[in-house]
């Protein structure tokens, strides 16, 4: 009788003990359908789609992000700039970029789809003597559509503006081809990409008499790159290269800036970010 009391008494206590964390359990809040993050990094120079955008020189970036379980995403990112007043834009004040975009990403399969729209923002004052006849503000809108399998990423956009300052560009696109490929546990990425910038339009008042067109601004960039993730930071150390060599029939280079530097050469960056 003693042994089956004492089987009763240990019973009640496990079962006294269990009940509050059964309750706990039960009272945990379910996980949030939102997520932010943000990031910021600093870099030897800032290349976009193969192109310097600060002449080789630092950047500072950084943005916030916004993410719903839905696969509804926006988001904001900026950067220091110097690539306007680098070229036809001297004696004006654009020294920074401000992008700004929103999207959707739907999984389907093995697949990852992601539809959106993005923004670029250059705020700034323009050259006193106005902008150069043949280009506009460099703000630029455009479209995006994007799919992912495994490691590889297929990404086409499209300006539904006149695209990063030239006049009657609207149209233009950009289709690249991106792979990230982890190296194991080692906590290292290589990093694969090529792309191919169009410019659509006539733009007769920019190449009045060049014997050139909007197609003289079309190119094609590559990039090879390694990251680590090292202590709660993703170090990177890149080389990218456009073929940007294209000039008009009277000799003039089409992407050379004030500096008589062309800004699709190949050139190395390193960099670090932290994400948050």
């Amino acid at each position: 009788m003693k042994s089956f009391n004492k089987t009763l008494l240990a019973g009640a206590v496990a079962a006294a003990l269990a009940t509050p964390m059964a309750v706990m359990a039960q009272a945990k809040a379910p996980e949030s359908p939102h997520t932010f993050t943000g990031n910021v990094g600093l870099f030897s120079q800032y290349i976009f789609r193969g192109l310097t955008q600060t002449d080789r020189k630092p950047a500072l970036q950084g943005g916030f992000d916004y993410a719903h379980a839905s696969g509804f995403y926006a988001g904001i990112w900026g950067s220091n700039v110097s690539w306007l007043t680098d070229a036809s834009y001297t004696g004006g004040s654009y020294s920074i970029e401000l992008d700004t975009y929103l999207g959707f990403k739907i999984p389907v399969g093995s697949l990852t789809f992601d539809v959106g729209f993005l923004r670029y923002n250059y705020p700034g004052r323009a050259p006193a003597a106005g902008i150069p006849v043949g280009f506009r503000k460099a703000d630029t809108n455009e479209l995006y559509a994007a799919a992912t399998w495994k490691f590889v990423t297929l990404k086409y956009s499209y300006a539904i503006s006149d695209a990063f300052g030239v006049a009657d560009s609207k149209g233009t696109d950009y289709l690249d081809l991106t792979a990230t490929l982890p190296i194991g546990d080692t906590g290292f990425s290589v990093i694969g990409h090529v792309g191919r910038q169009n410019f659509k339009g006539s733009n007769a008042a920019l190449w009045a008499g060049t014997g050139c067109n909007q197609s003289c601004f079309d190119y094609t960039d590559w990039r090879v790159a390694v990251t680590k993730e090292l202590m709660g930071l993703n170090f990177s150390l890149g080389y990218s290269k456009a073929n940007t060599k294209a000039t008009t029939p009277s000799g003039a280079a089409v992407w050379n800036n004030n500096f008589r530097r062309n800004i699709g050469d190949g050139t190395w960056t390193v960099g670090v970010q932290k994400t948050f």
